[in-house]
């Protein structure tokens, strides 16, 4: 029985059966061998017997795949007749009292036996108690997490303006070495090392979920060794929090101390006003409460006004105000509350605030997602010319090659770093996996021909000098690890079943304003259809968003009409979807909720067709990078199958590959696109139409992303 059992394990693990160490494999085939041994529903008791053992010691990838084994296994030991047969258990509709029919009472009801295999009381028990450890668990990470990200905010430093010749001497080149980052006892960065320059621009790449984010806030708390404590580090991730205070004074705040030198100044001369009002018509002695007098007073202000002077802080309110009309704030726009703008635009001002510190090391986290297009060049402009160190991470391609002058590369728990812009890097990066390969081929090929000749001649007595000195050269022959890539991304769009006849979308002088305030759009007149491809772009503010929520119903126009087919379905994507994802959920829980009815097979093939497969499908949705949640939602508003796709800044959170994978899945899908971006290879991969949206209108752009690009800067 012991050689049929082996003879399985070694059938469904294969050749990982061979690379666990021996005691392992026995342990676990004894253990299954076993005549006692129950393997319970769909392998469940192998699972609980043996699971952590076979993902501890690595015959399975994780638990998933481990309950997969476990019902294989199951299966073979049944067809080879070592799974004892169940007997039969009745279910019963009612529950069965002991003493019952030991009365004369006459039984009520009759008990019906139900067809098919049915739990047994214990193990629906224990099923229900596993259940519910699982939710408690879940919701214990997830407060976990929200306690994490608490701690995190709380244990940002307070980084002002430090002017030359105070605080010691500024911090040049940055060391970090053999260092370690895990987020909730995941391993996201292990046995790093990296350098940065001081003035070189590092661009930040991987894959989303990697811990591109949670690197930046580790720095940002010097938490790495090696960052000098005198180095100032700005992370630009939270947004303002809004007060009455004006968008360009909460940048000049941000100079501590030429805001102290101001409020110092006002208190003093106030005093000096006070002290010659007493000398002329008081009878004062010439001091004020606390002994200050004239000369004190003037003293001081000498004093002030000479560091005034030597932190410039005439030419501060200029500056701040620059940077706020470069991000696209008008000049009423910099005198309004904090509080008056939405959060984007208080991204913006927490960007302003970070530009006009400049702090020694810069940390930008997708800075353009909140940015138009005018916005994107003038901080390319202003990053090219940045004189000190940062590291950005973005998903815009154009971005990384206009603006860094490195790319730090983190995938597998490693950080790399190349030096050039982000093509420089793809292409570096292919050769070296290209020569890699070879590499791992040659020394694999090599390897088999010498272990061949060893199993040949092994017993062979005549070849036994040989089969030593092979057996030594091949354990001296270096190791040559085996290339491993990132899975593929997935942007698999469904078809549509049917497709509706003209026309589908279409405005005839159809004009819009928000109640009570100003008309928006006037006589707008296009159409849509299954065919178009096309890209809005313009200024923030302007109504790009609006129009879509009147292409897809949400608004109505105030005028003229808008006219869509009874059976055109539309699918709208916006941030608006990825933040309203139940975060203490998983995206398949999530699917199941917003699709009720729907098989679960059914909503697991959907999710896998945006790359949310295994194991991604089942975390909760909290532990899930910003790109990850986005492909959540495309999932969800696509389920049905629709015909025209809207997508409103559809990039923002997705990683490189992930916009690449997305470019791929518009070409391909067969309907209407509409997207609004300013992301310059997301727009020229995949549409041909640009529409401009200015002065409350829609029109058709003759030329090229690049042209619209070329018009904005000679207008700049």
């Amino acid at each position: 029985m012991a050689e049929v059992a082996s003879s399985v394990v070694h059938e469904v693990l294969g050749r990982r059966a061979v690379d666990v160490d021996k005691p392992i494999i026995d342990y676990i085939i004894n253990v299954l061998a076993d005549e006692d041994f129950d393997f319970g529903v769909d392998g469940d008791g192998a699972f609980e017997a043996v699971g952590d053992l076979l993902v501890d010691s690595g015959c399975v990838e994780d638990y998933e795949e481990g309950r997969s084994v476990c019902s294989k296994l199951s299966e073979k030991f049944g067809n080879h007749g070592l799974v004892k047969p169940k007997e039969a258990v009745r279910s019963l509709a009612t529950p069965l009292r002991m003493f019952d029919g030991m009365d004369d009472e006459p039984v009520k009801k009759k008990v019906e036996l139900l067809d098919g295999p049915v739990l047994t009381e214990r193990d629906r028990l224990k099923l229900e108690r596993r259940k519910r450890k699982d939710e408690r668990q879940r919701e214990a990470q997830y407060q976990m997490h929200l306690a994490e990200m608490e701690a995190v905010k709380a244990g940002m430093p307070v980084v002002c303006v430090r002017h030359e010749g105070d605080g010691g001497s500024a911090a040049k080149d940055i060391h970090m070495e053999n260092f370690n980052i895990s987020v909730g006892g995941r391993d996201l960065i292990t046995d790093a090392s990296v350098t940065l320059s001081f003035g070189r621009h590092y661009g930040l790449v991987g894959r989303n979920g990697t811990g591109k984010t949670s690197f930046l806030r580790h720095m940002a708390m010097h938490a790495i060794d090696g960052i000098p404590r005198n180095c100032q580090i700005l992370h630009v991730e939270q947004e303002v929090a809004g007060d009455n205070t004006s968008a360009l004074q909460c940048v000049l705040n941000t100079d501590i101390e030429r805001t102290q030198l101001l409020e110092e100044e006002a208190r003093l001369l106030s005093q000096q006003r006070d002290l010659e009002y007493e000398a002329e018509f008081g009878n004062g002695n010439g001091l004020l409460k606390g002994g200050l007098d004239k000369d004190v007073i003037s003293k001081r202000l000498q004093e002030i006004y000479k560091r005034l002077e030597f932190v410039d802080a005439d030419s501060a309110e200029a500056r701040a105000a620059s940077i706020l009309a470069g991000l696209s704030f008008s000049p009423e726009m910099q005198k309004k509350p904090t509080k008056s703008f939405s959060g984007g635009w208080r991204m913006r001002i927490a960007l302003a605030r970070a530009l006009f510190i400049e702090p020694d090391l810069l940390l930008l986290d997708e800075p353009t997602n909140h940015l138009d297009l005018h916005a994107v060049l003038w901080l390319e402009n202003y990053l090219v010319k940045w004189p000190k160190t940062f590291i950005v991470v973005s998903h815009a391609r154009e971005f990384l090659n206009t603006v860094v002058t490195d790319i730090l590369h983190l995938h597998a728990q490693k950080l790399t770093a190349y030096k050039g812009d982000y093509d420089t890097f793809e292409r570096t990066r292919e050769e070296q996996l290209r020569n890699q390969q070879k590499a791992f081929e040659t020394s694999e090929k090599a390897r088999d021909h010498m272990q061949a000749f060893i199993d040949k001649f092994r017993y062979n007595a005549k070849r036994a000098s040989l089969v030593q000195s092979r057996i030594k050269a091949l354990e001296r022959m270096g190791h040559v690890d085996e290339i491993i890539n990132d899975p593929d991304y997935k942007f698999d769009f469904p078809t549509p079943d049917d497709r509706p006849g003209p026309p589908i979308i279409s405005f005839s002088d159809a004009s819009f304003g928000y109640p009570g305030g100003p008309t928006l759009f006037k006589n707008l007149n296009f159409g849509i259809d299954l065919d178009s491809r096309i890209a809005m772009v313009g200024p923030n503010g302007i109504g790009k968003s609006t129009i879509l929520k009147l292409i897809s119903g949400d608004l109505q126009p105030t005028s003229g009409t808008v006219f869509r087919s009874a059976k055109v379905r539309m699918a709208v994507f916006s941030q608006h979807h990825v933040d309203g994802l139940d975060l203490s959920s998983n995206p398949l829980l999530y699917m199941m909720r917003c699709f009720p009815g729907v098989p679960e097979q059914k909503l697991r093939a959907h999710l896998g067709s945006f790359g949310v497969t295994g194991n991604l499908a089942l975390q909760p949705m909290y532990t899930l990078s910003g790109g990850q949640k986005s492909r959540v939602a495309f999932a969800k508003i696509t389920f049905k199958k629709p015909h025209i796709i809207l997508l409103d800044e559809p990039s923002n959170h997705l990683d490189l590959d992930a916009v690449e994978a997305l470019i791929q899945g518009l070409v391909i899908f067969q309907g209407g696109v509409l997207m609004v971006s300013h992301d310059e290879h997301l727009i020229s991969g995949s549409v041909g139409e640009l529409w401009v949206v200015s002065e409350g209108k829609v029109s058709p752009f003759s030329g090229t992303f690049q042209d619209y690009k070329k018009i904005l800067k000679s207008s700049s």
